[in-house]
C-alpha cells in the first residue's frame, strides 16, 4: 500500500471511529497529515515530510520532541517498575515532589500527581474548598482550565459550556485584568481565585503589571486562596520557570502539567502549601488516583526539570523571545492589513489577525510551508507560536522565514476571495 492510500484510509478510521468533525475540518484544510516520528524541534509525518514544529504539543513539549535524558529516564524505569501498586510509597515519585517543593516560589511544599491539567485544576478546586470551608471562585472570562466539570466550570468560554449546564455552582466570572471587578466579586464564601497568569487559549493575553500582586493583595484581604493555572506557563516558557515570578507572585496552589512529562509522559501536579494540604493530615486517601504520577511518569517528570535547570531552559527562552517578538512585530509591519497585534512573553508568542477568516487561511499555508502551530482554543483569529525552549536559533529563524511565506501566500488569497 503506497503511503499516500495509507494516509487515506487512516483519515478514514479516525473519521468513522474517533472525531468525525475533526476529520472533516482536516479534509476542508487539505491537511491530510498524520504525524509518525518526532525528533527535537522536526516533526515527520507519514510520507516523510519535515516540519518544524512550532507547536509542541501546545506547550507540551517545553524540551522538544523525545529528550535523550527524558527518554533514558523512562527506559530505566520501565526496567524496574512501570506502575506503583500504591499501597506501598513509590521512591520516584518522592523524589519528584521534593524536586518541585524545591523548584516553585515560596512556601509551595506539597505535591498531588495526575496524569493532566484538568485533572490538576479538579484537584485544586477541591483542596481550596476544603482548606477554606468556603463553595465559591472568582475565575475570569475567556479562561481555559480544562473540560471536565470543575475545571469547565471555572473556564470562561460559553460554547464549551453551554452543551453541559447545568455546571458547578458557585463560579464567578470577572473580565481578566480588572482588579475593580475582581475586588466586587469576592465574598466571604470565595474559596479561591482561579487564574492563568498569562490567558493562553484566550489569545496569550498578558495582564497589566500591578494585576497579579493586586490580585495577591485582595485575596489575603479577603481570607481567599490564590490558584494559579501554570499548564501552559510553566516550567520556563515564559522565560522565567514559573511565568508569576515575573511579577513575585506566589500562590497557595499552582496547577502544572504540559511539560511536566517531559514531553514523553502524561503527567500533572497541584502543587500546594502545607496549609492547603492539612486535609491529607486527616485523611490521606481524600482524593486519590490508581496511575496519576507512576513511576514511568514520575521518571520524566525528574528528568525533565534537571534538563530545565540543567540546560537554563527559561533563559533559553526569555533570550529566544526577544528575537522571536520582535520578529512578529516585523512581520505585522509588513501585513498591516492582515495583522491586527503581536504579543507575548518567552517563547508563549501570538498573531492575532484582523479576522477570523484570515486565520483559517493562514493555518492552511503555515501547514503547506511545513511549519506546524496552533490557534488559540478560544478566538481562532490568534495563531499561536510555541517553539521549544531549546530550539536551535537557526532553525528558529528558518521557521519565522516560512511564517512570512505562509503570509505571503494568506495575503494574496485573502485579497483574491475580498476584491
Amino acid at each position: 500500500m503506497s503511503e499516500t492510500s495509507r494516509v487515506e484510509e487512516l483519515l478514514t478510521k479516525f473519521e468513522r471511529h474517533v472525531n468525525p468533525g475533526w476529520a472533516r475540518l482536516n479534509r476542508l484544510m487539505g491537511l491530510e497529515a498524520i504525524e509518525y516520528r518526532g525528533e527535537g524541534s522536526l516533526l515527520y509525518d507519514h510520507r516523510g515530510r519535515e516540519f518544524i514544529d512550532f507547536s509542541t504539543g501546545v506547550s507540551s513539549m517545553n524540551l522538544g520532541h523525545r529528550h535523550p535524558r527524558v527518554v533514558q529516564a523512562v527506559k530505566e524505569q520501565l526496567d524496574r517498575l512501570a506502575l506503583s501498586v500504591r499501597i506501598l510509597i513509590n521512591e520516584t515519585q518522592i523524589l519528584l515532589a521534593e524536586r518541585l517543593a524545591a523548584l516553585t516560589p515560596g512556601e509551595l511544599q506539597y505535591s498531588f500527581f495526575t496524569h493532566s491539567g484538568t485533572e490538576a485544576v479538579e484537584g485544586a478546586l477541591k483542596l481550596a474548598r476544603a482548606a477554606t470551608g468556603r463553595t465559591d471562585f472568582v475565575a475570569t472570562i475567556n479562561a481555559f482550565h480544562g473540560k471536565s466539570l470543575g475545571a469547565l466550570s471555572a473556564s470562561g468560554k460559553e460554547t464549551y459550556k453551554a452543551p453541559f449546564r447545568p455546571l458547578v455552582p458557585g463560579f464567578h466570572h470577572v473580565p481578566f485584568g480588572d482588579l475593580e471587578a475582581l475586588a466586587a466579586a469576592l465574598t466571604p464564601n470565595t474559596a479561591a481565585v482561579i487564574l492563568e497568569p498569562i490567558q493562553g487559549e484566550a489569545g496569550v493575553i498578558l495582564p497589566p503589571d500591578d494585576y497579579l500582586p493586586q490580585v495577591r493583595r485582595l485575596c489575603d484581604q479577603n481570607g481567599t486562596l490564590l490558584i494559579l493555572d501554570e499548564v501552559q506557563t510553566g516550567l520556563g516558557r515564559t522565560g522565567r520557570n514559573f511565568a508569576c515570578e515575573h511579577w513575585d507572585v506566589v500562590p497557595d496552589i499552582m496547577t502544572l502539567a504540559k511539560s511536566l512529562g517531559g514531553g514523553v509522559m502524561p503527567l500533572g501536579a497541584v502543587v500546594a502549601t502545607e496549609r492547603v494540604f492539612r486535609i491529607f493530615a486527616e485523611h490521606p486517601w481524600i482524593h486519590s488516583t490508581t496511575t496519576g504520577g507512576n513511576p514511568l511518569a514520575a521518571a520524566a517528570g525528574l528528568a525533565a526539570l534537571e534538563v530545565l535547570v540543567e540546560e537554563r531552559l527559561a533563559e533559553q527562552a526569555a533570550r529566544k523571545g526577544v528575537w522571536a517578538l520582535q520578529r512578529l512585530h516585523e512581520l505585522a509591519a509588513l501585513f498591516p492589513d492582515l495583522i491586527k497585534e503581536v504579543r507575548g512573553k518567552g517563547l508563549l508568542l501570538g498573531m492575532e489577525f484582523t479576522d477570523e477568516a484570515i486565520g483559517g487561511i493562514f493555518a492552511t499555508e503555515i501547514l503547506n510551508a511545513r511549519v506546524v502551530a496552533v490557534p488559540t482554543l478560544n478566538n481562532f483569529s490568534i495563531m499561536r507560536f510555541a517553539p521549544a525552549l531549546n530550539i536551535p536559533e537557526d532553525l528558529l529563524a528558518e521557521g519565522f522565514q516560512r511564517v512570512e511565506r505562509a503570509l505571503e501566500k494568506a495575503a494574496a488569497l485573502y485579497r483574491q476571495l475580498t476584491g
